[in-house]
């Protein structure tokens, strides 16, 4: 039972996210109850479009069903409940919700776009329950509350991985569009340079159009950052600069709590990560080389035209969490634990210190007005691609704000019109 319980953790807990798997399970026994197959085949007066009402009715009946029990959450919180909500003894790991979600008009907004219920064969899928999510988040937090900031992972979600924001990219206009409606913007990456113009080669696109843009005011353009090293590195921009962004010192930005962080924990904490990298490359054999920066240690390929296999990265990845969770190194006894993220990038593996928790909120503190004030997270939108449980970047961002997972810039494209749909004007 324990070998199996490793495999069945390390192979495939990790990989999923408990909660839409569980709405999943919820929607499949009514496209097991009402699908008809064989419909299409048969002269007995069974009508397709009478299944698809029927099936778009149960579906519509459950989210609105799930929409009440995390209502029902929502509710001990607020209250600070100690019995824990039906939907937490349901699906444990569900962490804290900022908003109540509107399940059905999402799912019934999703289903006139995907036909979710004229499908006979497909049940509905993992990302059929991510898109109605995100659509729920999106009428939320423009329906409930004002936006007033949204985050944004870079590779994948802003770009395809490894490549960077050119002028042709759709998402710059839609990008535009929110700075004009007085949203301001934070890329918050895993991208942990130290000067501008490593940021500028990837986000060039974006900086020039805002730069150049006659739709935006002098302050509009102000209302953008970029936070490197998931939060480590921030960048305000800057006309004046060849690179248009400007390095803004640590102090005028780290939290409180950041600041408590000593240098001495964040190097043994390195050090340890360090030790452990290391230990995957020479048991997985990885073609890898070991990089360390001074806020970040991560492999890299040592062939870039080479790929290191994504279960080595996994495996690495959960090696060296489970290191570092275990280990006393990076423990200041008169500070707290410094917090740190150990994330699988696709072609690489990195151990940054912080994690986007900590780069939205330093993102919410900047644009919150001084004086202690930050942008709540109800008034936030991180959008991402990696919101798995281990080895995803995006991951801690629930903790701090609402969130929208996505699985491509086409994506990101689709959410940002939705967005300006939901705000009051489509992007033509």
């Amino acid at each position: 039972m324990t070998t199996r319980y490793r495999v069945e953790y390390a192979l495939k807990t990790h990989r999923r996210d408990q909660l839409i798997e569980w709405i999943k399970g919820l929607l499949a026994v009514p496209f097991v109850l009402y699908s008809q197959p064989t419909g299409i085949f048969e002269t007995n007066g069974f009508s397709i479009t009478r299944m698809s009402e029927e099936a778009h009715r149960r579906y519509a009946e459950i989210m609105r069903d799930v929409e009440f029990m995390i209502d029902d959450h929502i509710a001990h919180q607020a209250e600070s409940i100690s019995v824990p909500s039906k939907l937490k003894l349901l699906v444990p790991p569900v962490g804290t919700f900022f908003t109540r979600l509107p399940l059905e008009a999402a799912f019934k907004f999703q289903d006139r776009k995907r036909f979710i219920s004229s499908r006979r064969f497909v049940s509905p899928s993992f990302n059929d329950v991510r898109l109605i999510l995100n659509s729920a988040q999106i009428m939320a937090v423009t329906t409930y509350g004002t936006l007033q900031l949204a985050t944004f992972d870079g590779d994948v979600t802003l770009y395809d991985d490894g490549e960077s924001l050119e002028p042709s990219s759709p998402v710059i206009p839609r990008m535009i569009d929110l700075m004009r409606k007085n949203v301001k913007i934070g890329i918050v990456t895993a991208a942990g340079y130290t000067t501008a113009d490593r940021y500028y080669a990837r986000l060039h696109g974006l900086l020039n159009e805002i730069a150049q843009s006659t739709a935006l005011t002098p302050q509009q353009r102000q209302n953008i950052v970029i936070m490197g090293g998931e939060a480590n590195y921030l960048f305000e921009f800057c006309e004046t600069s060849p690179h248009l962004l400007a390095p803004v010192p640590r102090e005028r930005w780290l939290t409180a709590e950041m600041a408590s962080w000593s240098d001495t924990s964040i190097d043994a904490l390195l050090d340890v990560a360090e030790t452990a990298l290391r230990d995957s490359i020479k048991t997985l054999s990885l073609p890898a080389t070991l990089m360390r920066k001074d806020r970040a240690v991560g492999i890299i390929p040592s062939d870039p035209n080479v790929r290191i296999p994504r279960e080595s990265l996994e495996e690495t990845v959960l090696v060296v969490q489970k290191i570092l969770e275990l280990s006393v190194g990076g423990r200041d006894f008169n500070n707290k634990v410094v917090p740190f993220c150990a994330f699988n990038g696709g072609r690489d593996v990195f151990v940054d210190i912080g994690d986007k928790s900590w780069g939205v909120s330093v993102c919410q503190k900047w644009f919150g007005g001084g004086e202690g004030k930050m942008i709540r997270p109800e008034e936030t939108l991180h959008v991402g691609d990696q919101f798995l449980s281990a080895g995803s970047n995006d991951f801690k961002a629930r903790s701090v704000a609402t969130t929208a997972w996505i699985a491509s810039p086409a994506e990101t494209v689709e959410l940002l019109d939705e967005l300006a749909d939901f705000m009051g004007k489509k992007i033509s």
